[in-house]
């Protein structure tokens, strides 16, 4: 269980804290205005109403003690700046902060937030790559180089198996799981063979995944 604290309650910082909560974390929420906070109650038991630009209110969460604070500020980009700026200066252990424009992750980046979600991009490229590429069905990015991918069984890799295919060494790509008929089958062995009817979750660079899937 983490202690987390979550500052914003929109649709980004309201759904990560009850997510947050269900995952049996210790949630602290806080909103700006009274109304939002309203409505949410019942969602989320632990709520106090106060503005984060505020540096005396700021100095009262003993912002330290936590072990995420999240910045879900998205509606006035000065407040989470300024917010993600007061939190660092308190002592704040790692603060994950919300941007919608490429500038304002520079920026939060650059004054005291350790990781910044580009929520629309991100959600945006995720179904470009879904429903936009060839035999892609799913797809989640580690890093720019790296990402983790749900993909069709090329039908020339049919009746092989996997060391048989020499997948690693041949195609660069890692094979994670099997997937098939609904359920996921981890870490499959070497000796594994392939059918039309499974999905692999595979994980590699996006230009060795499209050599694959092509």
């Amino acid at each position: 269980m983490k202690s987390i604290l979550v500052i914003g309650l929109g649709r980004f910082g309201r759904h990560m804290a009850m997510k947050l909560i269900e995952e049996g974390n210790d949630v602290l929420a806080i909103e700006y205005n009274t109304e939002i906070a309203d409505k949410i109650a019942d969602s989320l038991p632990n709520i106090q109403i106060g503005d984060a630009t505020d540096e005396h209110f700021i100095s009262t969460l003993g912002v330290n003690n936590f072990d995420i604070c999240v910045v879900a500020i998205g509606d006035n980009f000065q407040s989470a700046l300024e917010t993600t700026v007061l939190l660092k200066d308190y002592g704040a252990k790692f603060i994950l902060a919300r941007a919608s424009r490429d500038v304002h992750r520079k920026l939060l980046l650059r004054n005291g937030a350790d990781h910044v979600v580009y929520a629309e991009r991100e959600v945006a490229e995720r179904l470009a790559v879904k429903f936009g590429a060839k035999n892609i069905f799913d797809y989640i990015e580690l890093t720019h180089d790296i990402a983790i991918y749900e993909i069709a069984v090329p039908p020339s890799w049919y009746g092989k198996s996997i060391i048989e295919k020499a997948i690693r060494s041949k195609y660069h790509i890692s094979i994670l799981a099997i997937k098939k008929e609904g359920r996921i089958y981890p870490l499959p062995s070497p000796e594994h063979i392939f059918t039309s009817d499974e999905t692999l979750m595979v994980m590699g660079s996006p230009e060795n995944i499209r050599e694959v899937t092509r």
